[in-house]
């Protein structure tokens, strides 16, 4: 499906326009998320994320913007101070990407495979798979996004490099039981608030890990967030 903006022109696809925001307080409103992030874009939804019975923020939110570049510039200019919080801003990814472990991990180091860099010590031929580190984590978090890059004609896949100790802080049990909880929210959510409530509620968007993901494509944070009070 093509998604147009509000003038007709094609979108970028959402995963590359969407934004978790995750450390919100109990006051921000849906106006306070689109005020503050409209500073970087156009917005082409915004919401807060409340309980279905008590009406209560869950902490975290999402923005989508109308192009990937004002995602872009909004990561570029962290911190982000919203009501006098410092929030935990992050790209927001689909769940077929939410769901694995590493996705609560932020890391800046790149794991990338399909490449002949990394040669075997005894043999001296290329193992295929070669590691990349950054400065920041949101470009991993963003080269994991697009998932297939093309490096001197070869097709590489990429994912985040973690040592096994960071591996261990997320263990698939708990992420399991995760999931499974914000599921069942998922299929409690009362009345939509607004169309992009509405959004949410029917994509299903959510967090991976503490922002695991709901219904039949929905969507989570980039690693490593928290949510607020």
């Amino acid at each position: 499906m093509i998604v147009k903006d509000a003038a007709g022109g094609n979108l970028e696809p959402e995963q590359y326009r969407k934004m978790f925001i995750g450390g919100l307080t109990s006051s921000t409103t849906d106006e306070t998320l689109k005020e503050y992030y409209s500073k970087w874009g156009t917005l082409v939804d915004c919401v807060v994320m409340r309980d279905p019975t008590t009406k209560r923020s869950r902490g975290f939110g999402f923005v989508s913007f109308s192009k990937q570049s004002e995602v872009d510039a909004a990561m570029a200019n962290r911190p982000h101070i919203i009501d006098g919080k410092t929030v935990d801003p992050k790209r927001a990814v689909p769940r077929e990407q939410s769901q694995r472990s590493e996705a609560n991990i932020s890391s800046k180091r790149l794991y990338v495979s399909g490449c002949e860099i990394i040669a075997d010590k005894n043999t001296g031929k290329p193992r295929g798979f070669a590691f990349i580190t950054f400065d920041d984590y949101d470009a991993v978090d963003k080269c994991v996004l697009i998932k297939s890059h093309m490096i001197n004609n070869y097709r590489c896949d990429v994912k985040k490099a973690l040592s096994k100790e960071e591996m261990a802080k997320v263990p698939e049990k708990v992420q399991q039981q995760e999931r499974e909880r914000m599921d069942r929210g998922a299929r409690s959510r009362g009345p939509p608030l607004g169309r992009a409530a509405a959004a949410a509620a029917a994509a299903g968007w959510g967090p991976a890990g503490d922002r695991g993901g709901y219904g039949g494509q929905p969507w989570g944070a980039g690693p490593g967030t928290t949510a607020g009070a």
